[in-house]
């Protein structure tokens, strides 16, 4: 933003399906005299590319971006795009991930708040980001970093495991993601629950882990669905 830019000429969209939450702030940045406008989510069809063509097409100088967006997925596979066409990424977020703020900022987020107390945050951003001021410090943007870095590590590490799996304890797997029982699967698969168990061992032996519950984990932490 040009010096001396009055903050009508500052636009700030709001993409977040929380809709108390986007309510809120758009008035209080609206009575800041920010050019606010809040992107109303398609109730049907739609997906992550149409978000992100409504949103440049909005021309906003800053996003506010919540990665939780609901049916349309993780926003942060809006944070990229955004940040090339020279938007001001500001992402908040209830996780507590840090790895996954760290990502925000690899991709060109600005600043990752956290949706406890963000209100007053966002709005204190908007206005250093309108001032052409700084909005994380040197140690904090390596910190999260470096907390992507490791997180990614960790990740392909648990890739790595995954790959292991035949597609039937991939199936295994994916069954006992949604929720599904040793009986339900055999019964679903006409096969004996001891043959069933004898597949959930080797999934946890491939895995390393030792319950259920561990390998279901292992795998939401990277968001793994079977067939992906």
């Amino acid at each position: 933003m040009a010096p001396g830019a009055s903050r009508a000429e500052h636009r700030v969209l709001i993409l977040d399906d929380h809709v108390l939450f986007a309510e809120a702030l758009e008035l209080a940045l609206s009575l800041e005299q920010y050019d606010v406008r809040r992107l109303e989510l398609p109730e049907e069809g739609g997906s992550m590319a149409t978000l992100r063509s409504m949103a440049l097409r909005a021309n906003p100088r800053t996003v506010i971006l919540d990665l939780d967006l609901g049916r349309f997925g993780d926003g942060v596979n809006l944070v990229a795009p955004l940040a090339r066409a020279h938007v001001n990424v500001v992402v908040v977020t209830a996780s507590q991930d840090i790895g996954r703020w760290g990502e925000c900022m690899r991709l060109g987020a600005r600043k990752v708040l956290t949706k406890s107390g963000a209100l007053q945050q966002a709005l204190s951003t908007v206005r250093r980001l309108h001032q052409g001021l700084p909005v994380v410090t040197r140690e904090e943007l390596e910190s999260l970093l470096d907390a992507w870095s490791q997180q990614s590590r960790a990740d392909e590490d648990i890739r790595r495991r995954l790959d292991r799996l035949t597609p039937r304890e991939r199936q295994v797997l994916g069954a006992l993601i949604e929720g599904r029982t040793v009986r339900a699967i055999s019964q679903d698969s006409v096969v004996s629950e001891a043959t069933v168990r004898t597949q959930v061992k080797s999934i946890l032996n491939k895995l390393e882990v030792s319950s259920q519950l561990a390998a279901v984990g292992m795998a939401n932490q990277i968001r793994w669905r079977q067939g992906a």
